[in-house]
């Protein structure tokens, strides 16, 4: 069994930046792919960003156990990672890095145990988080209240995480997370 890196954190707090900047340092990390039943937003593509199915399509797959862990994040919305997704990364010698919901990410850490290093990305307050969300200029009013009032939830579970790393300054918080994968990957 390969090591795997699991980041997860409400909308807005800065998750997918710092996981892009990891993944463009650090060749022997590989992006899991994720797959939801939610629309693309904004130029996402299938098979890049995420593995895009209908609901229908993801509830097949749920039914034929090929995913690793799923959740229906939001009411009809389903996100989720496929085993073989982990599978294809392993194969080429890389770790997998996650970037998943929250309660993705706790389960994917109780799977992976010592394997596995979970990390919660925060953002300094509900109101940055807001304001982060309405400036990305995706998503309604309501879905960003929506995504709000979520993120006061998925907060109260930063504690099952490994590390918890506050990102009010970007630069301090990429350079914290990857001292924390280093750290994890060269020991044993």
């Amino acid at each position: 069994m390969g090591k795997v890196i699991i980041f997860s954190a409400p909308s807005g707090a800065g998750k997918s930046t710092i996981v892009k900047y990891l993944l463009d340092k650090n060749p022997e990390l590989e992006f899991s792919i994720s797959a939801t039943s939610r629309q693309p937003r904004g130029k996402e593509q299938h098979g890049k960003e995420y593995y895009f199915f209908t609901q229908d399509d993801f509830k097949k797959r749920i039914a034929a156990h090929e995913f690793l862990e799923w959740e229906e994040v939001y009411p009809g919305c389903f996100y989720g990672t496929l085993q073989q997704e982990v599978e294809r990364i392993w194969a080429k010698g890389h770790t997998v890095l996650f970037d998943v919901d929250v309660k993705g990410g706790i389960n994917i850490k109780q799977k992976f145990g010592k394997n596995a290093l979970s990390i919660f990305i925060q953002a300094p307050s509900i109101e940055c988080l807001r304001q982060r969300l309405i400036g990305r200029n995706t998503d309604s009013p309501e879905k960003i209240e929506e995504r709000v009032n979520k993120a006061e939830y998925e907060m109260s579970f930063a504690d099952r995480f490994d590390t918890i790393i506050v990102n009010d300054n970007l630069a301090e918080a990429q350079a914290e997370a990857e001292k924390k994968v280093r750290d994890f990957l060269t020991n044993a």
